[in-house]
């Protein structure tokens, strides 16, 4: 699933290309695409302006240029990525195009999504106001976000990935951000030192702010940008995936394990579960 350098990555390339713009036309060619809608899509699009491409974690939306965007009520365009969901520019040769969307100058959006977890969907925006902020908002307070870190039961890495805690972080840096921090997945978030839980949001942040300036991480072609291009994050990644490799700080052969069923990437050496 897109994480949030991903999700960033699409919505700083499709901003250019639709603010200050608005709905032409919109066809879904796929009920998935648009399901928990009673109203066509397209009645609730066209014509209306677009105003901002915002995002919260791996959360992505459209701000309609109609709405009061201080109001929690308004309603926007989410756009959920789901597994492998793609926001594309231009014409799009696939049999996974679920909707497409042509702007007043002409500008083709196509959403391509393979395996259908992925929607657009008109809402208010506070249906997505039990999300937690992430680490790269510049509202995001690292403090309060530790000690909420600190009051789960479960271990640090469930706790890591809880978007009511802290959005945006999913498997892949989860495991680099523990790993950068040298803390086990495996221990409880209730033990962590304040300054611990500090230092591992920290981490988190510093490792999405990398994928972020090559463009995400790409395993295979289900995440690209909206120009259709893969980030290359994966070249430079320590634990995920690397179950089985040397650990490039110590040396010791990393572990893959399954951690609250997600696959877990981890130095036993480096990254030890009673370290206080």
């Amino acid at each position: 699933m897109p994480e949030l350098p991903e999700v960033e990555s699409v919505r700083r390339g499709l901003a250019p290309h639709v603010v200050g713009r608005s709905f032409a036309s919109v066809d879904v060619l796929h009920p998935r695409a648009n399901r928990g809608q009673d109203e066509p899509l397209s009645a609730l699009l066209v014509g209306r302006g677009i105003a901002a491409v915002a995002r919260r974690g791996k959360f992505m939306w459209l701000e309609f240029a109609d709405e009061d965007l201080t109001d929690p009520g308004r309603d926007v365009l989410f756009i959920h990525l789901g597994m492998s969901g793609q926001v594309r520019i231009g014409e799009v040769t696939s049999p996974h195009v679920r909707i497409v969307a042509v702007l007043d100058d002409a500008t083709r959006l196509s959403f391509v999504d393979q395996r259908t977890f992925g929607y657009w969907r008109v809402g208010p925006w506070q249906d997505m106001a039990h999300i937690a902020p992430d680490p790269l908002e510049d509202a995001f307070d690292v403090t309060a976000t530790a000690r909420r870190m600190r009051a789960k039961k479960t271990p640090v890495k469930a706790a890591l990935l809880d978007q009511t805690v802290v959005s945006g972080v999913g498997n892949i840096y989860a495991d680099e951000a523990l790993w950068a921090a040298q803390i086990s997945p495996r221990k409880k978030a209730n033990t962590l030192r304040q300054r611990d839980a500090v230092a591992l949001l920290g981490a988190a942040a510093d490792v999405m702010r990398s994928a972020l300036r090559v463009g995400g991480t790409s395993f295979d072609a289900l995440y690209v940008n909206v120009n259709g291009e893969s980030g290359y994050f994966d070249r430079s990644l320590h634990a995920y995936g690397r179950g089985g490799l040397p650990c490039d700080r110590c040396g010791t052969e990393l572990v893959k394990t399954v951690l609250g069923g997600r696959g877990t990437h981890y130095c036993p050496r480096c990254q030890v579960a009673s370290r206080r």
